[in-house]
């Protein structure tokens, strides 16, 4: 497989098909091999337009995806950010090449191999961390953040972790209808939200809840 053909069509029939335009997002995945961050039996599938199996119930998420994600933070030099949900640490890498630090961390241990990864491909901002997501305390320490999995309903835990300013990633609701959101704190401690696309994602590990019972 010619996987420099692959990552100029997905860049093109993906990324830019789905109105990712900002060309330092585009640099970013040009630059990411992407083929290096998927499990091995799964390589030849490394820019198709679908999710890639991790592991422990995980997937990849598709690259136009992870592109929206990208383009919605607007993550610049200065900006310190956090991604929940390494996986395969494809998107911690992108967001990397952006950023001038990145804390990423993941509920199961072995995703943390992402790491050496990223130093062969000359990204050393990133700190790497085994941790539940929701037992998570940096308070107003970030710029910009990425939940790559989904919640039920959104709650303040992880707007209490951004700076003024700071910009929050994350998908809300239960299948079938989830919606990706970006989520802007004010100066003043208000929020706006922006409602960006609709789509399915797994749910964050321990944070779905029991539907309550009525009588």
């Amino acid at each position: 497989m010619n996987f420099e053909v692959a990552r100029t069509q997905m860049l093109g029939q993906q990324l830019r098909a789905w109105e990712v335009l900002d060309d330092r997002v585009l640099r970013a995945f040009a630059e990411t091999p992407r083929e290096d961050f998927v499990p091995r039996e799964y390589r030849e599938l490394a820019f198709a337009d679908a999710e890639i199996p991790l592991g422990h119930g995980q997937t990849m998420l598709a690259p136009k995806v992870e592109g929206r994600i990208v383009q919605a933070l607007q993550v610049e030099r200065i900006d310190d950010v956090l991604v929940v949900g390494t996986g395969s640490g494809y998107l911690t890498a992108c967001l990397a090449r952006l950023a001038k630090r990145v804390t990423s961390v993941d509920i199961f241990p072995d995703f943390a191999t992402a790491a050496p990864k990223m130093g062969t491909h000359g990204i050393h901002n990133v700190e790497i961390k085994t941790a539940d997501a929701l037992s998570l305390s940096y308070r107003a320490q970030f710029d910009a953040i990425a939940v790559t999995a989904s919640v039920p309903t959104l709650d303040d835990h992880f707007i209490a972790m951004l700076r003024p300013q700071g910009r929050l990633f994350i998908v809300v609701g239960r299948e079938p209808a989830m919606e990706a959101r970006l989520i802007t704190l004010q100066p003043n401690g208000t929020t706006t939200t922006d409602s960006l696309f609709e789509t399915v994602v797994t749910p964050l590990i321990n944070a779905e809840r029991p539907e309550p019972f009525v009588l």
